[in-house]
């Protein structure tokens, strides 16, 4: 830094004190400069357990012949997991003071995320919901406490809003306790009762007051989260791809399936972040249904690193399922990825019938691949990839003749 150097000025709402305690007031949504913090890296880092544990059941499941009930339950943990970390985020971009109360609270969030991890197994194994009913209410604690101290610092409308929040946030926590004491058959029902619940409450709290999220902090913390899931998913099929050879020294059978697992992450990566999404987050509507969306993308992407995993086993013989069932195991979840992202990004940035039709199309063609028996992962990532780069021509294409028309425009 020169001499003649100045610190930016403070944003509106940002954090300008050093002081160990502050009022929890809510930050500006049109702050500028605002980015991720590393309290929020920390936070998706160890939420990123829970989603490896969640996938390591899913994997055994579906080898074992039992996908029916493993996507079931791993549908409900990862709702759990998903929604907690949405809860999270979402409140501290609008009220996020970095002061060393908000810190450990944090902290004893993340606490009850690594005990929601340690009880994945059980649930998925014996239906035993207890551990991770009492991860969830470690974090759902927290967050009513932030909700509540929010209140403290407001007035009006805003005050009514943020004890909506934690009052629906406990009232939620007691409604999941039919996880524990109601019949195994009941418990789905209870699941998706108290998912519409929860989905419920940032609609009712926000009714006559809107929180001050901010959309680029938002779409960071949403693209942040997409690329953790992602290198999971690389992690989990690199290890299982690995201990295949180590095991069975099946190279000619495993690196198709490295291949293709390699390609199909690289173009979700691309896919992903091709554009710019924060720019469509401005209101309620529009972010709530985004956000919401991203439940699909997440388990999406997580789940191809299980099927990845899956599609391992079975090449060396270690599970009990056909081939077209591991196939279908990597192409399935790529396929709803896909058509996820196009729904919630792509669809609004493409230009003609061409650039939208690409990765519907994809989709189609990914799941056409399933059939193709021990080729099924290699062929759904050269479609992948394919669709990126006729995306990438198409636009390209576009861009030309864009330039080439303001170019022989009169000027006057």
């Amino acid at each position: 830094m020169t001499s003649s150097s100045a610190p930016a000025p403070a944003s509106p709402g940002a954090p300008q004190s050093s002081e160990p305690l502050r009022r929890l007031t809510a930050r500006g949504r049109d702050e500028a400069h605002r980015v991720s913090s590393p309290l929020e890296l920390f936070f998706d880092l160890c939420f990123v357990v829970a989603i490896a544990q969640a996938g390591v059941q899913l994997v055994h499941a579906v080898s074992q012949g039992h996908a029916g009930g493993g996507i079931l339950n791993y549908a409900m943990q990862f709702f759990a997991i998903w929604w907690a970390w949405m809860n999270f985020t979402w409140f501290a971009s609008a009220y996020d003071n970095d002061d060393a109360l908000y810190r450990v609270v944090t902290l004893v969030q993340i606490a009850g995320v690594l005990v929601l991890a340690a009880g994945v197994s059980r649930a998925f194994q014996h239906h035993d919901y207890l551990v991770v009913w009492l991860g969830y209410l470690i974090m759902r604690l927290a967050m009513a406490a932030q909700w509540l101290r929010a209140a403290r610092s407001a007035e009006g409308s805003e005050r009514t809003m943020a004890v909506r929040y934690a009052c629906g946030v406990l009232v939620c926590q007691v409604g999941w306790l039919g996880l524990l004491l109601l019949p195994g058959p009941a418990r789905p029902w209870v699941f998706l009762v108290m998912a519409v619940a929860e989905m419920c409450v940032p609609l009712f709290a926000e009714k006559d007051y809107e929180t001050s999220w901010h959309p680029h902090h938002i779409a960071e913390r949403y693209g942040l989260f997409t690329i953790i899931v992602l290198g999971e998913t690389i992690a989990s099929a690199t290890a299982a791809v690995k201990g295949g050879f180590d095991e069975q020294d099946a190279l000619g059978e495993l690196l198709p399936i490295a291949a293709g697992g390699l390609l199909i992450v690289f173009s979700a990566w691309w896919i992903y972040f091709v554009v710019p999404i924060h720019g469509r987050l401005r209101a309620n509507g529009q972010a709530f249904l985004w956000g919401y969306g991203h439940y699909l993308i997440f388990a999406a992407a997580a789940a191809i690193g299980a099927g990845l995993e899956v599609a391992v086993e079975h090449a060396v013989g270690k599970t009990h399922i056909s081939t077209l069932s591991a196939s279908a195991a990597v192409t399935l979840p790529t396929a709803l990825y896909l058509l996820t992202v196009w729904a919630l990004h792509s669809r609004h940035f493409k230009v003609g019938i061409a650039q939208q039709l690409v990765l519907p199309v994809t989709a189609l063609l990914v799941i056409c691949c399933t059939f193709l028996g021990d080729w099924a992962v290699l062929a759904a990532g050269l479609v992948c990839a394919a669709a990126v780069a006729t995306g990438v021509t198409l636009t390209a294409r576009m861009a030309g003749r864009e330039r080439t028309a303001d170019a022989t425009a009169p000027t006057g």
